[in-house]
C-alpha cells in the first residue's frame, strides 16, 4: 500500500521540500509516502478561476488510480484528531488500496475532485498555505503510524 499527496504546485521553497522529506524518509518501507506534484494554473490579470481550478483538477485526477481510496483536503471537511486518523491507516492498510490525499492549490479542489474523494477531511478550521499542508499531512501520517506501532514518536 502507498500513500500518495497529489498536491497543486511546484518549486516549493526550500524549506516546505525539506519539511516535507523529513517525514516521508521516516515512513516504513511497507507504507511508502510519495509526493506528486500537479503544475498550478498560471493565474493572470482577471483569471477565470473556475476554469483553471478545473483544469487543475482534471490533472489531479488523471494521478488517481481507479481504484485507489481517495481524501480529499478541505476546509470543510470532517476534522479527525491523530487517533482517529491512526485508526483510519489501520483500516487502510488492512483493505490494501492506495491512498491518495487530494490538495488544491490558493483556490482550492474543483467539485470534480470532491465528487472523487470517498472522504474530505479537514486539518484544521484555519485556512492553511497549501504548501504548509504538504508538512502537516506527512508529520500527521508519521505519527499516526507510530500510534498503529506503540513507537515512542507520538507521546498523548
Amino acid at each position: 500500500m502507498r500513500l500518495r499527496l497529489i498536491c497543486v504546485g511546484q518549486k516549493m521553497p526550500d524549506w516546505v521540500s525539506a519539511g516535507y522529506s523529513e517525514y516521508a524518509r521516516r515512513m516504513p518501507p511497507e507504507l511508502p509516502l510519495e509526493l506528486t506534484e500537479i503544475p498550478m494554473a498560471h493565474r493572470g490579470k482577471n483569471p477565470d478561476i473556475a476554469r483553471l481550478m478545473q483544469r487543475e483538477s482534471d490533472a489531479i485526477l488523471n494521478a488517481v488510480g481507479e481504484r485507489d481510496r481517495v481524501i480529499a483536503l478541505e476546509v470543510g471537511g470532517r476534522p479527525w484528531s491523530t487517533e482517529k486518523l491512526a485508526g483510519q491507516l489501520e483500516n487502510w492498510q488492512l483493505d490494501g488500496a492506495d491512498v491518495c490525499f487530494l490538495v488544491g492549490g490558493p483556490d482550492g479542489l474543483a467539485e470534480a475532485c470532491r465528487q472523487r474523494a470517498d472522504q474530505q477531511w479537514s486539518l484544521s478550521p484555519l485556512t492553511l498555505p497549501h504548501p504548509l499542508v504538504r508538512i502537516v499531512l506527512a508529520e500527521q501520517l508519521y505519527r499516526a503510524w507510530s500510534i498503529t506501532r506503540n513507537h515512542p514518536y507520538h507521546r498523548s
